[in-house]
């Protein structure tokens, strides 16, 4: 006779799917962009969001690698860094100042500084 197999937790591929979603759009990719990096079609990314079709053991890995979270993160067990920031845009060009030299990288940070101080000097200005 068959063993049954007794999961702790039923696994939801939807709700795996819905975060797969969100956290690939946070990194600002597209489903064909991942799907290039799984060495899968778009489709594919597609099922997985979807909950269509269950998502294995290393193409979770692959997952968590190429949205840079954890494989906790995608299967719920973890939540994620709630103050990452949600603009891919900003994302992208944020990993390029990285790759800046350490006197760039301060340049960089310091003209962000002072957009931020000038936008909040203009927010606490008294309206006429």
């Amino acid at each position: 006779m068959p063993r049954r197999r007794h999961y702790l937790t039923p696994v939801d591929e939807k709700l795996i799917g819905r975060r797969l979603r969100e956290l690939r759009k946070r990194r600002g990719l597209t489903q064909t962009e991942v799907g290039k990096q799984l060495g899968v079609d778009q489709t594919v990314v597609s099922n997985y969001e979807r909950g269509a079709a269950r998502v294995h053991g290393a193409l979770i890995a692959g997952f968590a690698k190429i949205l840079r979270v954890s494989a906790d993160e995608i299967l719920g067990l973890k939540e994620g860094t709630p103050k990452a920031p949600r603009n891919g845009r900003l994302i992208r060009r944020l990993e390029r100042v990285e790759e800046l030299s350490a006197a760039d990288q301060r340049s960089v940070l310091r003209y962000l500084d002072a957009l931020v101080e000038r936008q909040r000097r203009r927010a606490d200005k008294p309206r006429s």
